[in-house]
């Protein structure tokens, strides 16, 4: 191409310039499922450890509470629970950026690591009856070290798999980082099930307290190495890679072509962050409920043993795992708020009957409100990872999710198993709990109405992404028709351009 050929290329202030077939990042096949594998392991180690520590609760509170009352001791080891959530925000707020400056994949090798040692030395803990209460406090200890590397772990993986799909499958390939996540915490309900049958047959009732506890716990060794195996082989996320190549070229551009810290951050992306913590809260007190409060709410409002919810949870949370990629397909076809729209509409017409199945005390009974509350948590989770990737642009995304999606699960979603009990006890309602997540429901329905529609678009900041080199020629081709594609949100370099200039930190 000869220079005066290049420079009629050149974008202008009113018009920028074309997308190029060259342009869009060709994915393989096999690249994804590779990336997708290394993501999602460290969704199903983290939601396998919520799984058992809820599923645990009330054995929790007898080895780590012994001698307190029974009632407050259950508040500490929920508090236990929502310890780890509080610190997540603080991961988000250092391990995104991180993850924005040294690459996706860096931050979630350390992630994952530190997640499997803190669960792993939680089951290696004494207990309260052999050093008295003060065991609380590497309790709580090692579930912060759990909740700052969740932190970094969910926002990192759901933007690694959002920026290496095609913008066409971007929501299904994604969801299933949250079908993973369903499918650890089946996992770890299904071994504190199948712990309980065996130890008790085994060794007599007190067999759990006596230590049959620690099983599950110490199991997240062999799956940390496991996981740290997988991930170790996975490519840095094509999007980053070609953003931080070309962001030089954007100093006189848009803001979402310049990496952002925590303070830009905020002071750029406000509206994104609201709505996002809007969706995230309906999604994660719904999606806390089922997991991490219903189990307790079953065995002390209605007299369901344990471990028959334990197994109602694992199937219930199977079937949730094939829905969550089911809503996440629809949306890639009719849009993302759609879905939310389903989501909020859903939980405010079922959650009171479900609640009101629940205390019915039967077993059938607890199965099919279990149901009723997984589908609209599915339809949420299916949204979860996409929309947080979509809400904002390449340079900034790891931080930007990072900080949206851990403040709102933090003050919403690791609380929720404390707040429904404190309110429980606090009102004498065992509805109460279905009535504080269908608040949040009506706050997430007023967010959707006033999200941008994201799917079928590139992501913010990012050219294309497609499967193959014909996709790419086809949106070069119909460009000028495509609603969808928007050159001015692209960094779009000239082809003798070749950028080696290292991208700046703008706040």
């Amino acid at each position: 191409m000869s220079k005066q050929e290049a420079s009629s290329n050149q974008p202008t202030e009113h018009e920028p310039r074309r997308l190029r077939a060259d342009d869009c990042i060709v994915v393989d096949k096999k690249e994804i499922i590779k990336a997708q594998l290394g993501a999602g392991v460290g969704n199903f180690v983290e939601w396998y450890d919520i799984a058992i520590y809820g599923y645990l609760a009330i054995t929790m509170t007898e080895v780590f509470t012994h001698g307190m009352d029974e009632n407050l001791g259950l508040l500490v080891t929920l508090l236990g629970f929502a310890a780890s959530f509080l610190v997540r925000p603080l991961g988000g707020i250092i391990l995104g950026p991180l993850g924005d400056r040294i690459g996706r994949r860096k931050v979630l090798f350390f992630t994952i690591m530190l997640m499997a040692i803190s669960t792993t030395l939680l089951g290696l803990l004494p207990t309260a009856e052999q050093v008295g209460l003060w065991v609380i406090v590497p309790l709580y200890l090692l579930k912060m070290l759990q909740g700052f590397s969740t932190g970094g772990e969910y926002s990192g993986a759901a933007t690694y798999v959002a920026e290496f799909s095609p913008d066409r499958s971007r929501g299904v390939i994604t969801s299933l980082l949250n079908s993973g996540s369903m499918l650890g915490f089946a996992a770890g309900a299904a071994v504190v099930a199948g712990t309980t049958a065996l130890t008790t047959s085994w060794w007599g009732e007190g067999a759990m307290l006596d230590g049959g506890w620690r099983i599950p716990f110490l199991l997240a060794l062999p799956l940390g190495i496991g996981a740290v195996a997988l991930r170790s082989r996975v490519p840095e996320s094509p999007g980053f890679e070609e953003a931080a190549e070309k962001e030089a070229q954007a100093e006189h551009a848009d803001v979402i072509f310049n990496r952002q810290n925590l303070g830009g951050i905020l002071r750029h992306y406000w509206p994104q962050i609201l709505i996002g913590a809007a969706l995230i809260a309906a999604d994660s007190t719904t999606s806390y409920t089922l997991t991490s409060y219903i189990p307790t709410f079953a065995e002390r409002q209605a007299g369901i043993a344990t471990h028959h919810t334990a197994l109602a949870a694992t199937l219930i949370l199977v079937v949730q795992a094939g829905l969550i990629p089911l809503f996440a397909w629809i949306s890639d076809k009719i849009g993302r708020r759609a879905i939310y729209f389903m989501a909020t509409i859903g939980n405010l017409v079922l959650l009171f009957p479900a609640f009101s199945l629940i205390l019915v005390g039967e077993v059938w009974a607890l199965w099919l409100g279990l149901f009723m509350i997984s589908v609209p948590s599915a339809a949420f989770l299916a949204m979860t990872g996409v929309v947080m990737a979509e809400l904002f642009p390449t340079a900034s995304r790891y931080g930007g999710v990072g900080v949206t999606h851990n403040i709102a699960v933090s003050i919403f979603g690791g609380t929720t198993p404390l707040v429904s009990e404190a309110i429980v006890q606090g009102s004498g309602n065992p509805m109460s709990p279905a009535l504080y997540v269908m608040f949040f429901s009506l706050v997430a329905l007023f967010a959707a109405f006033r999200m941008r529609e994201t799917a079928k678009r590139p992501l913010l900041g990012s050219v294309p992404v497609v499967s193959n080199r014909a996709e790419a020629e086809a949106l070069e081709a119909g460009q000028d028709a495509n609603e969808y594609l928007d050159t001015s949100t692209m960094i779009l370099t000239l082809p003798d351009q070749v950028v080696k200039v290292k991208p700046k930190v703008k706040d």
